[in-house]
């Protein structure tokens, strides 16, 4: 449960969501194992390849910006039997652009199954719209070719110039293919059905939670089942030999957790996120903005006809500093999160100010959460 707080938001809504939460009682929340952990051995892997992308309307690379364009069209034509090397300095792959290729693995893929793909330029292409990516091997971390890929570029904007000016929507030196890359290799894996035991790593190490997982494991399976090794790790026995049905069984399980108290802060943006296990002491607020404003007011001074001086420009600076009135508020030791909010939002600060005073709460002792910034 969180309240989500925002520059532009009216104070009344924010009253509103407060009003809202006082009828909401805290309480823990019911999430499955499926959704808090992985399986040890089951995972996607990482592949990339470098490839060429044609058919371009004049927007591909240059050759002296990109030589690696040129060399690499010169040995795709060899391959094919075309010998261009006599003519190699007069090449200009304005068409042609060099490109990286990366899509994941999944966990279990087989020879035939099909990826998306996502095509993005290396060179220093304008755009790849309406280019065709040219047969690419996807290598894997080991050095091994797990899928090739081949198709025509899905591109969401595009660039256009003239003489005058230029336009540009979106990202149109990035593109993806569905379906682009049919893998060739099997995925490697570690996972078996008959092996001894199944381990859940989870995804936010927490010791509590990793107790409460091994408790419901062993009220679920039997006493003995599963046992905690470490904040993260819980090891599953699997007497039956076979993990899927296991895998399939855990992972329907529900568990009541609870998570860290954590306020999240953008400044960028002022946007402030509270969980509902936020606390803080018994703490006096006073907030208030000093405003200082420099203008700038040259004056020119003119000589008198016959008195032989020179025109001169005076440079007349104004300061003005004015204190916005401060309102000292006490915050009471709080009890729920909207009753959080309300008090914060009685200090009269906008989303950005009340950043500050949360830093400021923070650093006095009084706020017993993370504060973590973006």
């Amino acid at each position: 449960m969180a309240i989500l707080m925002k520059l532009n938001l009216p104070r009344s809504l924010f009253a509103l969501l407060a009003a809202c939460m006082l009828l909401m009682p805290a309480q823990l929340q019911a999430e499955r194992i499926k959704d808090l952990a992985d399986i040890e051995g089951v995972r996607g892997n990482a592949l990339i390849g470098y490839g060429l992308v044609v058919g371009l309307n004049g927007t591909g690379d240059s050759g002296t910006s990109s030589p690696f364009t040129v060399n690499s069209i010169t040995a795709l034509l060899e391959r094919l039997g075309v010998n261009v090397r006599a003519d190699i300095s007069k090449m200009k792959p304005k068409n042609i652009a060099a490109v990286m290729v990366t899509t994941e693995l999944p966990a279990f893929a087989r020879p035939g199954q099909q990826l998306d793909i996502t095509v993005s330029s290396i060179g220093d292409s304008k755009s790849l719209r309406g280019g065709t990516l040219l047969v690419t091997p996807l290598l894997g971390g080991d050095g091994k070719p797990y899928a090739v890929a081949q198709g025509g570029l899905s591109i969401g904007g595009f660039a256009a110039a003239g003489k005058g000016g230029n336009t540009t929507k979106n990202h149109p030196t990035a593109g993806r293919i569905p379906n682009g890359a049919r893998v060739e290799r099997a995925a490697p894996h570690g996972l078996y059905a008959d092996q001894e035991q199944v381990v859940l790593s989870l995804r936010r190490p927490d010791f509590t939670t990793a107790r409460t997982m091994q408790n419901a494991i062993n009220a679920k399976l039997g006493e003995g089942m599963a046992r905690a090794t470490d904040s993260g790790t819980i090891k599953v026995w699997n007497p039956k030999g076979n993990a899927i049905d296991l895998i399939a069984d855990l992972e329907q399980i529900d568990l009541d957790i609870d998570h860290r108290a954590v306020v999240v802060v953008d400044e960028r943006t002022g946007t402030i996120v509270m969980g509902q296990e936020v606390r803080i002491d018994k703490v006096a607020v006073a907030h208030g903005n000093i405003t200082v404003s420099v203008s700038e007011n040259p004056e020119v001074s003119q000589p008198n006809a016959f008195a032989g001086g020179q025109t001169a420009t005076v440079d007349r600076t104004n300061v003005d500093v004015s204190e916005d009135e401060a309102k000292l508020v006490v915050l009471p030791k709080q009890v729920s999160l909207s009753e959080l909010v309300s008090a914060l939002n009685a200090v009269g600060a906008t989303p950005s100010d009340l950043i500050a005073v949360l830093q400021a709460i923070k650093a006095a002792g009084a706020l017993h959460a993370d504060l973590r910034t973006m």
